[in-house]
C-alpha cells in the first residue's frame, strides 16, 4: 500500500478529499474505507442496543466480544449478555476502531480484554478473552490482528 499526499488549493481545508485507487474493489480497500468512515464519525462512549424486551444503553468499554450466532448478534459485556437482531456490520460501525477489531466473519473483539492467542487449526488462532470467553480468529484476519497489536 502506498500513501501519497498532494496539496490542492481548490479543496476546502476543513473537508479534505480522500481517494483510494486500486485495480479493483478489494476487501483491503473496503477495510480502509471503513476505517476512514470510523475516523470521521464521532463515537459515543454509550451505544443503544435493542433487544426483544427493551432498549439498553451499553458502555462500549464494557463490551468484550460481539458474536453472530444463529442470525442473532450476541454482545458479551462485563455485566452480562445481550442479544439483538442488528447486523454485525452496522454494530461494528458504532464502535471505536481504537479498541475493537473484527477477527472473523462473525466476531468482533475488544482488544482491551484480549488475554492470549493460541494456535488453532489451519492457520487460525483462538483468542482468549476476559470472563473466560474465547473466539476463533480466522486466518484471513490474523494479519490484521497482528498489525493492530504491533507484532
Amino acid at each position: 500500500m502506498k500513501l501519497i499526499f498532494e496539496t490542492n488549493p481548490e479543496i476546502d481545508p476543513q473537508e479534505p478529499t480522500i481517494i483510494i485507487q486500486a485495480a479493483k474493489q478489494t476487501e483491503k480497500a473496503a477495510a480502509i474505507m471503513a476505517a476512514l468512515e470510523h475516523f470521521q464519525a464521532e463515537k459515543s462512549d454509550i451505544i443503544p442496543v435493542k433487544t426483544s424486551q427493551q432498549l439498553n444503553m451499553v458502555k462500549t468499554k464494557s463490551i468484550i466480544l460481539v458474536d453472530l450466532v444463529d442470525n442473532l448478534l450476541v454482545i458479551y459485556t462485563v455485566d452480562g449478555i445481550l442479544k439483538t437482531k442488528e447486523t454485525l456490520v452496522s454494530f461494528h460501525q458504532k464502535l471505536t476502531p481504537k479498541h475493537f477489531l473484527q477477527v472473523s466473519r462473525q466476531a468482533i473483539i475488544n482488544v482491551d480484554y484480549l488475554l492470549a492467542l493460541e494456535d488453532s487449526f489451519s492457520g487460525n488462532l483462538t483468542a482468549k478473552l476476559a470472563h473466560q470467553l474465547t473466539t476463533s480468529v480466522s486466518r484471513k484476519y490474523v494479519k490484521d490482528l497482528m498489525h493492530f497489536l504491533g507484532i
